[in-house]
C-alpha cells in the first residue's frame, strides 16, 4: 500500500546571514512542486511584532478568479541542535484567487534569535515546506512521515489544528483577505480565539473583521461622510458584540474614525483662522513697511526744517515794505 510520503515533496530554505536580511518581508526564491510554483515568506519582523511567523504562498501568475488548488502541507522551523524540537505547523487548505497564502505563528521572536534555542545558529535558520497538491486527501495521512528526523507528538487534533482567516471559507474580497492575514500575523490571538468555533462562526467573524479593517485602511479622513460613519458604527458594534475577538488594540482607531466629523469641523475652522492670521500678518507687514518708509521721510523733512529754521527771522508779510523819510 502507498504511504503518504509518496504524495509529499520537500523544499528546504536555508537563510544565512539572517540578521543582515530585510526582514520586513523576507521571501524565499520561487520553487516548483508537482508543477506548481510556491514561495515561503517570513512576515513581518519589526519592532512591534514579537513573534516569528511563516507563510506558504502561491507564486504562479494566476488570474484573481477561476482557479483553486487543494493542498496538504506542513511548514517546519528546523531546530539545528535537536531535530526532536522542530516546530511543525500542518494543515489542509484550498488556495484560490482570494487566498494565495497561509501562515501560522511559530514562536516568540526573542526565543527565535536566541542561538541557544537552536532555531537560529551562526546567524542561519532552516525552514522546510512539505507539500502535496491533490484533489483528494492521501489515503494514509501520517503527520510524522514527512521527515525521518521528526518524532511523533502527543498533540491533540485541536492543538495541531492551525487556522487562518481563509480556513473559514470567507467570501470577503481579496483585498480584505490580505488585510485580515496581515493583521492576524501581528495579532495571532485573533486566530487562537477562533480555534474552537464552528466554521460558519469563523466565516462570519473574519468577514466582519475584514470589513472593519478594510474600511480603516482604505478610507481617507477627508472623504468620510455621514453614511460612512453610520456604516462603520454598525459594523463595529456587531463585530465587538458577537465575534469574541479581543479588539482592545483596534478600538482606539475605530473611535477616532467615528469621531472624525467634529474633528473635520474643527479642522475646517482651524484652517479658516490660520488663513485669516496669515492674511492679517501679510497686511501688518505691508503696513509696517509703509510706516518705516513714512518714518524715514519724516526724518528727512524734519532735518530739512531744522536747517532752514536756523537763523531765520520772521516778518509780517502783510505789512508794506515802506521807505525812510529821513
Amino acid at each position: 500500500m502507498s504511504t503518504s510520503s509518496e504524495y509529499f515533496e520537500k523544499f528546504t530554505w536555508r537563510i544565512e546571514d539572517f540578521s543582515k536580511k530585510n526582514c520586513m518581508k523576507l521571501k524565499s526564491k520561487d520553487f516548483k512542486i508537482r508543477g506548481y510554483t510556491w514561495k515561503i515568506l517570513v512576515h513581518p519582523l519589526r519592532r512591534d511584532v514579537d513573534h516569528f511567523t511563516l507563510y506558504l504562498m502561491v507564486a504562479d501568475s494566476l488570474p484573481p478568479y477561476g482557479w483553486d488548488r487543494n493542498t496538504f502541507f506542513k511548514l517546519v522551523l528546523v531546530n539545528q541542535l535537536d531535530r526532536n524540537k522542530n516546530i511543525v505547523k500542518e494543515t489542509q487548505q484550498k488556495f484560490n484567487g482570494g487566498y494565495r497564502s497561509w501562515g501560522a505563528f511559530f514562536l516568540n521572536f526573542n526565543k527565535f534569535i536566541d542561538h541557544k534555542q537552536g532555531y537560529l545558529v551562526r546567524d542561519t535558520c532552516i525552514i522546510e515546506a512539505h507539500i502535496c497538491v491533490s484533489n483528494f486527501a492521501p489515503k494514509i495521512y501520517d503527520v510524522n512521515s514527512f521527515n525521518q528526523n521528526s518524532t511523533p507528538t502527543d498533540q491533540s487534533s485541536d492543538e495541531r489544528e492551525t487556522i487562518s482567516p481563509r480556513t473559514s471559507g470567507s467570501t470577503s474580497s481579496p483585498d480584505e483577505g490580505e488585510i485580515q492575514e496581515e493583521v492576524c500575523t501581528w495579532r495571532p490571538s485573533l486566530i487562537q480565539s477562533q480555534m474552537k468555533k464552528s466554521r460558519l462562526f469563523r466565516q462570519w467573524a473574519f468577514i466582519s473583521l475584514g470589513k472593519v479593517l478594510y474600511f480603516l485602511k482604505t478610507k481617507k479622513v477627508k472623504d468620510m461622510s455621514e453614511d460612512d460613519i453610520k456604516n462603520l458604527k454598525s459594523l463595529w458594534e456587531e463585530l465587538a458584540k458577537s465575534s469574541e475577538f479581543d479588539l482592545s488594540w483596534l478600538e482606539p482607531y475605530v473611535k477616532s474614525a467615528l469621531g472624525v466629523k467634529p474633528y473635520l469641523e474643527r479642522a475646517n475652522k482651524l484652517k479658516k483662522l490660520q488663513d485669516k492670521v496669515v492674511s492679517l500678518d501679510i497686511k501688518m507687514k505691508m503696513l509696517r513697511d509703509e510706516l518705516a518708509a513714512s518714518q524715514a521721510e519724516f526724518e528727512v523733512a524734519r532735518k530739512g526744517l531744522s536747517e532752514i529754521r536756523n537763523g531765520f527771522q520772521e516778518m509780517n508779510v502783510n505789512a508794506t515794505i515802506g521807505y525812510a523819510m529821513f
